[in-house]
């Protein structure tokens, strides 16, 4: 080989040799042993462009004596460490200033990384209210609160939200299923899911590391439908005590509304002269219904009201508040009814809306086959699929065989 071109060859060789040197040392930190009253830091080496060698840099302090639990700052320190890292592969070069503005362009996800929990938390409310129903958020804020507070007391208070481990979360989960039920413990699962999908969307934690919490088997509680004896009992006392409690019971029964639909309803939503209620309703935003001739024969005079008026609203006195609120409102005035005739926690106001769709379930089934009766009956309960009411109608037992003595009698000797 010609001299030359080795000598060629081997200055390509040790210029790539450069080119692959990496330009800053391993990160370090300095705890004191573990000591608290001590001042925690972090530093590293970046190769001086001059020189070609590693030199240390000034060390960096932050705010690692805000946390004064050796738990919580071992976490803040190995975050703080994380995204030093990141920072310096993004291009930060202390020797060059201009790197400084481009590595933070490049890097601005990390930053939201180091919000505090309370930070954290607030950004994640403030989104929340305005994505979710007025009727969805006051839960999820009551239980993401529940969260925050877990967490303060826990020491986590300036912690960043990304340091937060999921035994963490486990831990909190499995305090609210000591002191509640297996379904508030889903539902607040459910409701820190979206918390953290919210966060992760906003570069605030780097997953949703609740998704990988198991949801435990829970067998939800419903109201049972009501016997005729207890119908007739319950509506008798109704129109004796309880005249305007009675009429919002009669959109339960007769129109087949939720309580919380029903609470929802304004003047502006009733229209006498086409026969027809809007409602929003729990699957989509507006829906029409009838306004069958039994309950419009019952409704009062709205002519005096304003548009937006709540019917119960006026009925009752109560004030504007949530919906939750509002529905919680009739449903304690209902219970001083069913206390009376001594009906256990198994009966609500949901009990009406089973038994006049079982009522009227079996009524159509005399004329029409399980498919057509169910067919009329979705138009009428607003039930959206055919799956969705063949699994309510299961629920409520609706559907029963006819009488099979004649089947188990013996013929006689």
């Amino acid at each position: 080989m010609p001299p030359n071109l080795r000598l060629l060859l081997l200055e390509h060789d040790f210029e790539h040799d450069l080119k692959k040197q990496k330009q800053y040392g391993k990160i370090s930190t300095y705890d004191a042993g573990g000591n608290l009253e001590a001042r925690w830091y972090i530093y590293f080496s970046f190769r001086n462009p001059e020189t070609g060698k590693l030199e240390r840099q000034p060390n960096i302090y932050l705010n690692f004596a805000d946390f004064d639990s050796l738990r919580a700052r071992r976490k803040a320190v190995r975050i703080a460490v994380e995204n030093l890292e990141r920072i310096l592969e993004s291009g930060y070069n202390p020797y060059d200033e201009k790197s400084a503005e481009k590595a933070r362009i490049k890097n601005s996800k990390v930053i939201a990384l180091n919000k505090t929990v309370e930070e954290a938390i607030t950004i994640g409310l403030n989104i929340a209210e305005k994505t979710l129903s007025t009727t969805s958020y006051p839960d999820h804020k009551s239980r993401v609160l529940q969260f925050k507070k877990y967490l303060i007391e826990e020491g986590f208070e300036n912690a960043p939200m990304s340091t937060i481990d999921v035994v963490t979360i486990v831990d909190f989960l499995n305090q609210v299923l000591e002191r509640s039920s297996a379904r508030n413990r889903n539902n607040t699962r459910t409701g820190l899911s979206s918390l953290y999908a919210t966060l992760k969307a906003n570069f605030i934690v780097q997953e949703n590391i609740v998704e990988e919490i198991n949801i435990l088997k829970a067998t939800p509680t419903k109201n049972k439908t009501f016997t005729t004896d207890q119908e007739e009992k319950v509506l008798d006392l109704l129109r004796k005590k309880d005249p305007q409690l009675h009429l919002f019971v009669k959109f339960i029964s007769l129109n087949f509304l939720r309580p919380i639909e029903v609470v929802r309803l304004t003047v502006r939503d009733i229209s006498v002269t086409d026969k027809t209620l809007r409602v929003k309703a729990k699957n989509q935003p507006v829906k029409v219904k009838i306004i069958p001739k039994i309950l419009l024969d019952d409704l009062p005079d709205f002519e005096n009201h304003k548009l937006d008026d709540f019917i119960f609203k006026n009925m009752s006195g109560i004030a504007d508040g949530t919906d939750i609120n509002r529905r919680n409102y009739f449903s304690e005035r209902f219970k001083k009814i069913k206390d009376e005739l001594d009906l256990g926690k198994d009966y609500g106001l949901y009990s009406f809306r089973h038994t006049y769709i079982t009522k009227l379930y079996r009524e159509i089934r005399k004329t029409y086959s399980p498919f057509e009766a169910k067919s009329r009956l979705m138009l009428i309960t607003g039930h959206t699929s055919m799956k969705a009411l063949d699994s309510y109608l299961r629920d409520i037992d609706a559907e029963l065989p006819e009488d099979y003595s004649a089947l188990l009698k013996k013929k006689k000797q």
